[in-house]
């Protein structure tokens, strides 16, 4: 036996070899324990943590591992959450959806099982389907809550599970902790009730696909010029996942009928053969799309993510060369136009918002404010978006929202990030544009006029393993002990500390309570030239992530290239200054 195995780890491993578990997990457990200690480390050091928006992890066996038990385990706590919660209705019921990713159907079958095993009917889908027709499906089918088996636009090792609650919304505090504490009661796989009771699973389909694609199509705001522009020529690849089907469905019912597909890319597969990651964030998961959008003379490339809630886009620039638009440059396009159209059609009465996160682009709370309409501001994640228009349901509309990470939603009947009826209203913002005599990025510059050019960018530091999630926590440590008095030769003149809900005043060494959002590990320093950066780790990938915020006002539009030079210029500055590009 290796002698370098850590004996709480090792003891852990052992209770997998027990009658618990099949004899293939037992059989891969052993070999961990006799020849690969670090394997064994990283597999069992921690369970799996359910966090605030469910599990996310590599797949394997292991207690650190998305597999059929720890996915039975966070099932049964949330049905006994469930069964808690919702004690007097004579009928719990929950809908479960999954993407394309290796074990999503598994792992959604696994979840029906033991939902259905503690007596709660489940709505399970016959194939894959985008998270926010799940979210919209919650409702719908007036369930209690509601789980999606994804892992989003994390690399093809991952898996993962989210839960939402009877708003269609993911949970968010008191119901995220109360659902957490359930599982953490589950302390053994015997606990777990995998033996289902088929009378209560029933597949469900195309009755809600067609109840969803009827509420994408009613967002639309300029029917006509669709009409008029209906040959637009729009690109469009699902990246091997769930879009396939309805993105291109819902954009025919909007009236778009030029729809290119990457025919390579429209086969689900979770190993994503076509692309090394399928995330929209990333410029090589669109190459493929591009070089068809180049040789088609396309208009538009749109790309969405293994479970269609975030959206990439390409557009032409003056060169007629297809360029990537980072997800502030969609989210102010978006919001731009739909708000415009608002008002152009007579609908702003001085009761909508929009809402947007702490990372996102600055501009679109001055778009909101000129057009008459509230920004708020919420914590990363698009739960407390959610949140936020459950709130002020019956009393204020919401609109529009975002998030830089390429999740947007445009009307309420989803509660969570919709890359299907975001693609619908960019191609919508596309021929509004057109009939302007302008492009997408003509209009993007004239809002950047208008408003100043934001420019901004994500630097993501991966810490992979034990020894990694060790490393992130110091970084985070070291930058509240010793917090930054100036960065790239600029003072600091303010730092918000979420965590510690604190707002420190550098010019005057004062500190004051700062708690106008709850807590979260996320620190924001401000520089005195109105430049923001803000460093959070991920809580669903092994990364700390820094956001960078500069802006500069132009007078002609002319400048926009060379104003953008400069501030990326300022955001390189300010990356080494960090020592972040090492």
């Amino acid at each position: 036996m290796n002698t370098t195995i850590d004996e709480a780890i090792l003891a852990k491993a052992q209770l997998w070899l027990t009658e618990n578990f099949d004899e293939e997990t037992k059989k891969e457990v052993k070999n961990l324990i006799d020849n690969d200690p670090t394997g064994l480390t990283d597999a069992f050091y921690q369970d799996l943590e359910f966090g605030t928006g469910g599990l996310r992890g590599i797949m394997g066996v292991g207690s650190n591992r998305m597999n059929k038990y720890t996915v039975g385990m966070a099932t049964q706590g949330f049905a006994n959450y469930l069964k808690k919660i919702y004690s007097n209705l004579p009928q719990i019921k929950a809908v479960i959806a999954y993407d394309s990713r290796n074990n999503s159907s598994y792992f959604s079958q696994i979840s029906a099982d033991v939902l259905s095993a503690n007596g709660i009917k489940v709505f399970l889908f016959d194939a894959l389907r985008p998270t926010p027709e799940l979210s919209f499906s919650v409702r719908y089918l007036k369930c209690q809550g509601g789980i999606v088996v994804t892992a989003s636009h994390n690399p093809k090792e991952y898996n993962g599970y989210k839960v939402y609650g009877d708003d269609g919304g993911q949970l968010v505090s008191p119901y995220d902790k109360e659902v957490i504490n359930e599982v953490k009661k589950i302390k053994s796989v015997a606990d777990v009730k995998f033996i289902p009771n088929k009378d209560l699973i029933e597949y469900i389909g195309e009755t809600v696909d067609n109840a969803y694609i009827e509420k994408v199509k009613a967002l639309s705001l300029s029917e006509e010029l669709v009409k008029k522009y209906s040959d637009l020529k729009i690109v469009y690849t699902p990246l091997h996942g769930s879009g396939v089907k309805l993105v291109p469905w819902a954009l025919k019912e909007f009236g778009f009928k030029n729809i290119v597909s990457v025919e390579e890319q429209n086969i689900s597969d979770g190993n994503f053969p076509t692309i090394k990651s399928p995330n929209p964030e990333e410029s090589a998961a669109l190459d493929m799309a591009i070089k068809k959008a180049q040789a088609s003379n396309a208009d538009l490339v749109m790309a969405t993510d293994p479970d269609a809630d975030r959206v990439g886009i390409a557009i032409k620039d003056n060169s007629e060369k297809f360029i990537l638009l980072n997800g502030n440059q969609t989210s102010v396009l978006l919001v731009y136009y739909v708000l415009n159209k608002w008002k152009e059609n007579g609908k702003i009465t001085g009761k909508e918002f929009i809402v947007s996160t702490i990372v996102t682009t600055g501009i679109l709370k001055e778009i909101a404010e000129k057009n008459n309409v509230e920004s708020k501001e919420v914590l990363t994640g698009f739960k407390y978006i959610a949140e936020i228009i459950k709130k002020n349901e019956g009393e204020k509309t919401f609109i529009v929202g975002g998030e830089e990470s390429y999740g947007y939603l445009t009307g309420d009947f989803v509660r969570d990030k919709d890359a299907v009826s975001s693609c619908c209203m960019i191609a919508e913002a596309a021929v509004w544009a057109k009939n302007k005599g302008k492009t997408l990025y003509d209009l993007l510059i004239d809002v950047y006029t208008e408003f100043g050019v934001y420019k901004e960018q994500l630097v993501n530091i991966v810490k992979k393993g034990k020894s990694g999630a060790d490393q992130i926590k110091q970084m985070m440590l070291d930058y509240r002990e010793n917090p930054l008095k100036e960065i790239s030769k600029i003072p600091v003149v303010k730092i918000l500390d979420y965590q510690l809900q604190i707002e420190k005043d550098m010019l005057n060494n004062q500190t004051k309570p700062y708690d106008h959002l709850p807590k979260s590990d996320v620190i924001q320093f401000f520089l005195k030239d109105g430049s923001k950066i803000t460093v959070r780790p991920s809580g669903t990938e092994p990364k700390i992530k820094f956001y960078f915020s500069v802006k500069e006002n132009i007078m002609d539009s002319k400048d926009f290239a060379k104003t953008i030079e400069k501030l990326d210029e300022k955001i390189n500055s300010i990356i080494i200054s960090m020592g972040l590009n090492n």
